[in-house]
């Protein structure tokens, strides 16, 4: 999908909590909307997975998109032709910031010992 049309969407979403973000999406009738919601769902699950952040407190710090590679097709045309265009594609850049949680305790030595008899 084109940079362009991704990139209105982005600025429907850009410096909201992810929740809202999400909601936002869900009822914009655009095809890049889908698109978008699977990034910043990706990005909200890595963040609680891999950095130990609480999800209900994530907010986009920034979301940008750029273009990617395109690849040259061509159309069909009168008397025999071929018209070139290119099948555009797009990168989408999401970055979440929040509450962290609080890391968990190591267990004891005296329950450690008690959980290997």
């Amino acid at each position: 999908m084109s940079p362009r049309k991704v990139a209105v969407v982005a600025d429907l979403v850009r410096g909201r909590t992810v929740e809202d973000a999400i909601t936002i999406l869900n009822h914009t009738p655009r095809r890049s909307a889908t698109v978008v919601r699977k990034v910043i769902e990706s990005a909200r699950a890595n963040a609680d997975y891999n950095h130990n952040y609480k999800p209900d407190s994530l907010q986009i710090t920034s979301i940008r998109v750029s273009s990617g590679p395109s690849s040259r097709r061509y159309r069909p045309a009168a008397h025999g032709r071929a018209l070139p265009f290119l099948r555009r594609t797009s990168h989408v850049y999401v970055e979440v910031d929040g509450e962290k949680r609080a890391p968990k305790k190591p267990a004891s030595k005296a329950t450690a010992e008690k959980e290997t008899k």
